[in-house]
């Protein structure tokens, strides 16, 4: 039987993510197929994994236009592809899902994996799981609190009573399998509400933001309400984790990565943005805006992806980040370069400089 083993985390974790998206090729007017795709997923994680990686994650949607519409199933694939790096929902719908259902597939990922396994758990931007699962959108907060709830207490206890006004209640309920890890991480994802900041500060869980566009600074004042009710339910300061989910991309030298990226995200943006065909037009004047060091893009050379990955985590304080590397469809060959460089030249980097920091600190 393989030894479980908890490796000491490193200083600033940096991982890829995608939502395995079906975008048409805007250059030469391709369309991948949904296995495709799914291939070429499974290919990322492999790569990321073998470039040092962190983190490989899959986000949630359920269109015809996204493939990752059960990221368990993908990052289970995933897990025999690779050997190291931790595996995790870059957004679990909760509010649409089943707590029980939620736990079963990631403890058994978990499993898999041999301890490699996390979920972020969201409200979900896009609502279209709702009625396609029979949820009212009237209870969209509600929702979410009690999932959330339930999902806590399963992994904390088994077997479990629990009720609520939304579901059915369990009692005495045997949840199963249990995780391998001792506690297997819970990521609440933020987009910037107050109200999410606040809460998720008051259970003391660790809060994954998301900035899709606009500037660095955009999550200054959520950061704050999660720190403050953090501190005000008794959580340990020291305890708290953050991290940002972004778009990026990253080339030898600046112009080489806008050049590269540009067209497939502002394909990504029209196409793929909330529903198909009803996204938004994005000018290459307004990109380039997006990528400088005061906006929100991480994109650029190693040395720019470096220094703005450093200006995150001294403005917010952030231990994590999570890069959404080629949405739009951009060509394979290409995201595995940019996945390649961001493990093997940004991410030494990056925790050597957050390292050094923290003991200048200490």
């Amino acid at each position: 039987m393989t030894e479980i083993t908890t490796p000491s985390r490193p200083s600033f974790e940096l991982g890829h993510m995608s939502f395995v998206e079906l975008t048409q090729d805007p250059l030469t007017g391709a369309m991948p197929t949904a296995q495709q795709r799914a291939r070429e997923t499974i290919e990322q994680a492999r790569v990321a994994d073998q470039a040092g990686l962190d983190l490989f994650a899959i986000g949630e949607h359920h269109r015809t236009d996204f493939v990752g519409s059960a990221p368990a199933v993908v990052l289970a694939a995933a897990a025999a592809a690779t050997e190291r790096i931790r595996l995790t929902s870059s957004v679990t719908v909760l509010s649409s899902d089943d707590p029980v259902r939620v736990w079963e597939q990631f403890a058994t990922l978990d499993q898999l994996s041999n301890g490699r396994a996390e979920i972020i758990a969201g409200r979900g931007s896009y609502v279209e799981s709702f009625p396609l699962f029979g949820y009212d959108l009237a209870d969209y907060a509600d929702l979410f609190r009690e999932k959330l709830d339930l999902l806590l207490a399963i992994r904390a206890q088994n077997p479990i009573s629990w009720s609520g006004r939304l579901r059915p209640a369990l009692e005495q309920a045997d949840v199963g399998p249990r995780a391998v890890q001792e506690e297997l991480p819970v990521w609440v994802a933020v987009g910037g509400s107050a109200a999410s900041a606040v809460s998720t500060g008051r259970l003391g869980l660790p809060m994954a933001m998301a900035l899709l566009l606009g500037p660095l600074t955009l999550h200054e004042q959520t950061v704050e309400l999660y720190r403050t009710a953090a501190e005000q339910a008794g959580h340990d300061p020291a305890t708290l984790r953050t991290s940002i989910n972004v778009h990026g991309y990253i080339a030898r030298t600046s112009q080489a990565a806008r050049d590269t990226m540009y067209p497939y995200f502002a394909r990504g943006m029209r196409d793929n943005n909330h529903q198909r065909g009803q996204g938004f037009d994005l000018p290459r004047q307004a990109f380039d805006a997006q990528s400088s060091p005061a906006a929100g893009l991480l994109v650029g050379s190693t040395q720019e992806v470096i220094d703005k990955l450093m200006d995150y985590h001294e403005f917010y304080g952030l231990d994590r980040a999570l890069i959404q590397i080629g949405f739009g469809g951009m060509p394979q060959a290409d995201v595995l370069a940019a996945i390649e460089l961001l493990g093997t030249e940004v991410a030494p980097v990056v925790r050597r400089e957050v390292a050094a920091l923290s003991q200048s600190a200490a």
